[in-house]
């Protein structure tokens, strides 16, 4: 019985495919129906899969390649009808699963978007409603007005993201389809993702990146061989799905059926991490005191901006020229890992407040918070601030990350009438890259410079 809790309702699903050796038996099994002869094998893509999606959630589901995954995503969709069992789905769904695949190769961008939106489920109205929002969102210009066939598959995509994320679902289901662009650009895709999560639409979350899926997921499921193997929160589960993907195959078999009744296992043979416990390799990484002193290779590379900025109405103050430095003044924002720079901006007062304080946070390109820092706390705030003061503001910081995208928030709050408030805020105001350093052995996306070091203490053990 359906619940209105539930968004997605997943009862005993079974999908098999029929596998042909030769394409002439696909012909003589439509003839020899009646013999009941199999001229084929059955490929079992899923086995009696069964769980609940609630309203209002984002669910993550992760599994090596061909764990049944996409199928399942296809299932609930309705591109795919199950073999067996049965799913109610509560809603609009939007899917971006293969993105482009409904669109038309000789009609224009333009007729795509139409085209595309009716079959998402979007009236002729709505479309040309949201046709500048979701052209704004593509960034393809001009492209827009020619024939998808003359576009390059980044074009193609974003332009099919661009429809897909504009439906306004009820349910929206993502099938690692977040690479698709430049960092910017999958930074916008994120933020619009966690816009409508906050509207308190349904996420299901495909991905083989387990930080992100941690990140986005309140719970997450794990397949594997078409089974569901473990299901809870997105921590728990993607342990588990590690612990796969780093078992040694003589125990394999062990470690999956432990994990499918949900009995322990034998954690030695991966830290916590999921990573193997055992890694040959090591070196020393340079003293930090050395960087400052070696050539600086931070530059300013025109252009990179970020393209997910928003701006909250303003309300007695204005935030300015949010910027990077080095610490001789120079604006740069591509950044060399170790050195220290200086995020500054100014704020200009349109009307007095008081106990002001500025802001800062960094942020990864899900949208992940990874450090910030405020000016005081309230305590020690700028008691008073009268109308056409300005304010420099900085915050130095060590760049302790690993090569990637980053972006930066700024804001600034104070009292007006005796009410805390935000007088203005601005969201992906600044966007910077960390450069590679070869050599380098974070593994995470926080770089703390540590040295790992591994003695041999018995023969027979050779390094790379």
């Amino acid at each position: 019985m359906s619940s209105d809790r539930h968004a997605i309702e997943i009862s005993n699903i079974s999908k098999a495919f029929p596998v042909y050796a030769q394409p002439h038996h696909r012909l003589l099994q439509m003839l020899s129906r009646r013999n009941k002869r199999r001229w084929y094998r059955e490929f079992v893509a899923l086995r009696d899969v069964s769980f609940n999606v609630e309203r209002g959630e984002t669910l993550g589901i992760v599994g090596r390649n061909g764990s049944g995954k996409s199928t399942l995503l296809q299932i609930i969709c309705g591109t795919q009808t199950p073999s067996a069992g049965r799913v109610n789905v509560n809603g609009r769904i939007a899917a971006l699963l293969e993105l482009g695949s409904g669109f038309n190769p000789e009609f224009t961008g333009r007729e795509n978007v139409f085209l595309n939106g009716m079959v998402l489920g979007l009236s002729l109205e709505e479309i040309e409603q949201r046709f500048d929002s979701i052209a704004a969102f593509a960034e393809i210009g001009d492209f827009m007005e020619r024939p998808v066939r003359t576009y390059s598959s980044g074009m193609y995509v974003r332009l099919a993201f661009a429809v897909a994320i504009n439906v306004t679902p009820d349910i929206l289901i993502v099938d690692e389809a977040l690479s698709v662009g430049d960092e910017a650009f999958q930074r916008k895709c994120f933020a619009r993702i966690n816009k409508i999560r906050e509207n308190g639409a349904t996420v299901i979350f495909v991905s083989h990146s387990a930080s992100t899926v941690v990140e986005l997921c309140n719970r997450a499921v794990l397949l594997d061989g078409g089974e569901l193997l473990a299901m809870g929160s997105a921590k728990y589960v993607v342990s588990r799905y590690q612990k796969i993907l780093y078992s040694p195959s003589d125990k394999f078999a062990a470690i999956r059926a432990a994990i499918r009744n949900g009995s322990e296992f034998d954690t030695a043979l991966v830290d916590d991490s999921g990573a193997p416990a055992i890694q040959a390799g090591g070196g020393e990484l340079t003293p930090v005191d050395e960087v400052a002193v070696s050539a600086d290779e931070s530059y300013f590379e025109e252009g990179m901006f970020p393209k997910s900025t928003f701006r909250y109405d303003a309300i007695a103050a204005a935030i300015e020229d949010p910027h990077i430095e080095t610490l001789d003044g120079r604006r740069v924002n591509v950044l060399q890992a170790r050195r220290e720079y200086v995020y500054t901006y100014r704020v200009r007062f349109d009307r007095a407040a008081s106990a002001v304080r500025c802001g800062m946070l960094i942020k990864s390109v899900t949208g992940l918070d990874l450090a910030g820092c405020v000016t005081a706390w309230v305590a020690d705030s700028l008691s008073w601030v009268d109308a056409g003061v300005m304010l420099e503001v900085r915050f130095r910081f060590p760049c302790m990350f690993a090569s990637g995208a980053y972006f930066l928030n700024a804001g600034v709050q104070g009292c007006l009438d005796e009410e805390e408030v935000y007088l203005d805020r601005v969201i992906d105001a600044v966007m910077f890259k960390v450069i590679h350093e070869p050599g380098r052995l974070a593994t995470t996306t926080m770089d703390l410079g540590i040295v790992p070091s591994i003695d041999v203490k018995s023969p027979g053990v050779m390094s790379s």
